[in-house]
C-alpha cells in the first residue's frame, strides 16, 4: 500500500449543465468548484447497464450504485433480474411461486399481491404485477387482491392515477365468472408500509393494519382515495394517506387464513420490514401485528442473503463476489466505512455485495450515525458534520489504508422536492468536504470524490406542455469522479466509465492488484 485513500460519495449528486432545477449548480460549493478545477476528475456513468439495469433509461439508485462501487463489476440488477426471470419463465417454475399458487387453488383462498405501483424500475415496476396477475390466473387463481403503494419519486409527483388506470384495465379484462381480481387498499410510499433500516416501524405498523386487516377510511376505489385525499391535502402522490377499498362498508381484501401474499418489490431496503412483519414468530416486538392470518408469504427476492430475509422469494439475488473488501482484507489492508442510518447500508451492505456480516472482524470496522425521524427538509444538513467528525478521526487514527463515507443529503433531501432546502443540503456536504480535505492534506492521504447517481441535480422537470414540475426521482446524469492528491497528480484514462471502474481504480491507488473479474481501472 502506498498511501491512504478516503472516498467520500455524495449521494444524489450528479453532474449535468443544465440549469432547470440544477440544485447542484446552483448551490454554493467552493471546495467541489475548486477540485474540479485543479485536479484530474471526469463524469462517470451510473444509470441504466452501467450498474446492470435494462436500458439507459434506467435510473440508477443507491443500492445498485453502491453494488457496482464496491465490486468492480456489472451484475443483472433489479428490474434487469426479474425482468429475465419472467420473460424465461423461470419465476413461475421457482417452488415458492409453485406454493403459494397451489395452495389458495386449493383452499379456495386469495393471492395477495402489495408494492410500489410505478415504472420507476428502482423498488418495482408494474409490469411485473401485471404479468403475475395474467399468470395466475392462467394457473387457475380465483381471486387475487392488490395492495398498492403510490410511488411520485421515482416517477412524476401525481403520476399515480395513470398506473392505477392501467391496473384496472388490466383486472378489468382478466375478470370474468372464473377469476375476480380488485384492488384492496393502498397508500403513500413515505406514509405507509416502505420505511427502511427500522427507522420508522410505526410506518409499517400503518401499513400491516391496512393491508392485513383492512382497518383505515375506506373508499369505493382506488382513484376516489386518491382525488379526495389529494384534494385535502394537497400532497403528492408519496405523502398520501392510507386508505382501504371496502364495499357495503366490508374492506374487499382483508386477509384470511389459508392465503397468500407476494411482496413484487425486487429493491431490498424498503422490503426488509414488512418482510420481517410475515415472517417474526411470537418473539416479534417491533409493533403489535393483532391477529395474525397464516398466510405464505414471499418477496420478490431474497433481500437480505445473510440474515435470510424473507424465508421465501420468487427469484435468486445476483451472487457477487470478488468485492473491493474481500480483496483489501485478502491484502490486509484494514478499512473504515461510515454513514447516517439512511445510508449506513449502502456503505455496508450493498458495497459489500450484498453481505450483512463483515469478511474479517478485525480488518473492517463500521460506524453508523442514527437519522433524524423527520422530513429531511426540515434539518437540510442531516447529520453530515457528525460524519465528517468520524472520517475525521478515522484517519487522524492512523488505522485505516482505505476509509469511505456517504453522505446521504443529495437524495434524501432531494426527495423530498423542497428546492431550497436541497441547495442547503448540497452546501452542507461541500462545507464537510472542505474539512476532510483539510486533513487529508495534514495527513498525506489521497481523497476520492464521486456519487452514486444524480437527484439534487435535476430537481424541475417540463411536461408534454411545456410547463415546469418538481422532480423528485433520481436523474440519468452522469456523476463526477475526482482524483486529489498534494504530493502527486494521477492522470486519468480517456474513456467511457461508469461506477464499476471506481474499486480497481481504487486498488491501483493502493498499490494492490485487481481481481481478473473487474472492470478496468480508470488511471493511466
Amino acid at each position: 500500500m502506498t498511501k491512504p485513500v478516503v472516498l467520500v460519495v455524495m449521494d444524489g449528486v450528479g453532474e449535468t449543465p443544465e440549469e432547470l432545477g440544477n440544485m447542484v449548480l446552483r448551490a454554493n460549493t467552493p471546495t467541489l468548484d475548486e477540485l474540479k478545477a485543479n485536479n484530474p476528475w471526469q463524469k462517470i456513468k451510473a444509470h441504466g447497464g452501467a450498474v446492470g439495469l435494462p436500458s439507459d433509461d434506467d435510473m440508477g439508485n443507491s443500492e445498485v450504485g453502491h453494488n457496482a462501487l464496491g465490486c468492480g463489476q456489472i451484475y443483472s440488477q433489479g428490474a434487469k433480474l426479474v425482468n429475465e426471470s419472467i420473460e424465461s419463465g423461470n419465476i413461475y417454475l421457482s417452488d415458492t411461486w409453485k406454493d403459494l399458487v397451489s395452495s389458495v387453488k386449493e383452499g379456495g383462498k386469495t393471492l395477495h399481491f402489495i408494492g410500489l405501483l410505478s415504472d420507476g424500475n428502482v423498488h418495482s415496476n408494474i409490469s411485473h404485477l401485471l404479468a403475475m396477475l395474467k399468470e395466475a390466473k392462467k394457473e387457475g387463481v380465483k381471486k387475487a387482491r392488490v395492495h398498492i403503494l403510490l410511488d411520485g419519486r421515482d416517477v412524476p409527483a401525481t403520476s399515480a392515477p395513470e398506473y392505477i388506470e392501467k391496473l384496472e384495465n388490466t383486472l378489468a379484462e382478466l375478470n370474468d365468472a372464473d377469476f375476480d381480481g380488485q384492488i384492496a387498499s393502498g397508500g403513500g410510499r413515505m406514509t405507509i408500509t416502505m420505511d427502511r433500516y427500522q427507522a420508522n416501524w410505526p410506518m409499517v405498523k400503518a401499513g400491516w393494519d391496512i393491508h392485513v386487516h383492512g382497518e383505515g377510511r375506506q373508499f369505493a376505489s382506488a382513484m376516489e382515495a386518491v382525488e379526495t385525499l389529494r384534494a385535502e391535502t394537497g400532497a403528492i402522490d408519496q405523502d398520501l394517506g392510507g386508505f382501504v377499498i371496502a364495499k357495503d362498508g366490508k374492506p374487499v381484501g382483508a386477509m384470511e387464513d389459508g392465503d397468500s401474499v407476494i411482496l413484487f418489490n425486487f429493491r431490498g431496503d424498503r422490503a426488509l420490514e414488512l418482510s420481517m412483519a410475515f415472517d417474526g414468530d411470537a418473539s416479534f416486538d417491533k409493533f403489535d401485528r393483532g391477529a395474525i392470518p397464516n398466510v405464505k408469504y414471499a418477496g420478490m427476492l431474497e433481500y437480505d442473503g445473510d440474515l435470510k430475509i424473507p424465508h421465501h422469494y420468487l427469484v435468486n439475488p445476483p451472487q457477487i463476489k470478488d468485492t473491493l473488501t474481500e480483496l483489501l482484507v485478502e491484502n490486509n489492508i484494514k478499512e473504515y466505512a461510515v454513514s447516517e442510518t439512511q445510508k449506513y447500508g449502502h456503505v455496508t451492505y450493498f458495497w459489500n455485495g450484498n453481505r450483512s456480516g463483515k469478511v474479517s472482524e478485525e480488518l473492517e470496522d463500521y460506524c453508523e450515525i442514527p437519522s433524524d425521524v423527520r422530513s429531511f427538509d426540515e434539518c437540510p444538513w442531516m447529520k453530515a458534520t457528525e460524519i465528517a467528525d468520524r472520517v475525521i478521526e478515522a484517519i487522524e487514527s492512523y488505522k485505516y489504508g482505505f476509509i469511505r463515507c456517504n453522505f446521504p443529503n443529495g437524495d434524501m433531501v432531494g426527495h423530498t422536492g423542497n428546492l431550497d432546502a436541497t441547495e442547503i443540503a448540497v452546501e452542507s456536504v461541500d462545507l464537510e468536504l472542505a474539512r476532510i480535505k483539510k486533513v487529508v492534506d495534514e495527513e498525506g492521504c489521497i481523497l476520492i470524490v464521486t456519487a452514486d447517481h444524480g437527484n439534487s441535480d435535476q430537481m424541475l422537470e417540463k411536461n408534454k406542455k411545456g410547463g415546469v414540475s418538481v422532480r423528485t426521482a433520481h436523474s440519468l446524469n452522469p456523476v463526477p469522479f475526482i482524483i486529489y492528491d498534494k504530493d502527486a497528480r494521477h492522470e486519468m484514462k480517456e474513456g467511457a466509465f461508469g461506477l464499476a471502474n471506481v474499486a480497481p481504480t481504487v486498488a491501483g491507488l493502493l498499490g494492490i492488484k485487481p481481481y481478473d473479474s473487474w472492470e478496468e481501472s480508470m488511471l493511466k
